[in-house]
């Protein structure tokens, strides 16, 4: 079946796309990605000495979209979100009179967010298996961090939590492996953010901020696999 676009021109330059997946399905997706980092695995400059690094990142997005219309979806996404962190020790030398050395370094962070998405897809052939789409994202993420380090020889600990909204722009490509099960690559292309966050300090209000911006570069570190479900 071929979709015929709507003319925004002068002429009608035949503008199709094919049928990739009919209105009325429902999709049921989960992303699932975990990466564990250590210093073992990392060859660095002679500079750099009594190295001891390890961290990990968990992250899980359950989601559910229902098409609207032919290769048009719109859904309901969650998310959780864990990272950790933590530097035992570290040495720098650059010379005799430039050297330093920081030890007991710790970063934990998790987040919460719920999104609602919209999904346009493209077919690329007529009965063709694969197809591309573009995903729009309003996200509404809570979250909180802990870092600790020691200053002056005491343990300093700095807590954050922080409220965010997240408008996001991904581009992707979606294969059908089976008749009913599709794999997704899904890209973080552009977007723009509002946060608001607190901390403290050693149980101390030090304060609160608000931040905005955007982003228009492809994030190599936002690169989203997942495998989904079609009824």
């Amino acid at each position: 079946m071929i979709i015929r676009q709507r003319n925004l021109g002068r002429f009608d330059r035949g503008l199709f796309n094919f049928l990739f997946i009919p209105k009325g399905q429902w999709l049921f997706a989960l992303t699932a990605s975990y990466g564990e980092f250590s210093s073992e695995d990392l060859k660095v400059f002679d500079l750099l000495s009594d190295f001891d690094f390890s961290g990990h990142v968990f992250s899980i997005k359950p989601t559910i979209s229902y098409f609207v219309r032919n290769n048009v979806s719109v859904g309901l996404r969650l998310n959780y979100t864990k990272a950790k962190a933590s530097l035992g020790s570290m040495s720098l030398d650059f010379s005799d009179d430039m050297s330093f050395a920081i030890s007991d370094i710790g970063y934990l962070n998790e987040e919460y967010s719920a999104a609602i998405t919209s999904a346009q897809y493209i077919g690329l052939a007529r009965g063709s298996r694969f197809g591309i789409f573009n995903e729009v994202e309003l996200a509404f993420a809570s979250g909180n961090s802990e870092f600790r380090r020691p200053y002056n020889g005491e343990p300093k600990e700095t807590n954050s939590t922080y409220m965010q909204a997240r408008l996001s722009f991904s581009p992707g490509v979606c294969v059908f492996i089976m008749k009913n099960v599709s794999f997704n690559v899904s890209f973080g292309v552009f977007g723009f953010y509002l946060r608001n966050e607190k901390q403290t300090v050693n149980g101390e209000p030090l304060g609160n901020r608000f931040t905005s911006g955007a982003n228009f570069k492809f994030n190599i570190f936002n690169i989203n696999f997942g495998i989904g479900v079609h009824i």
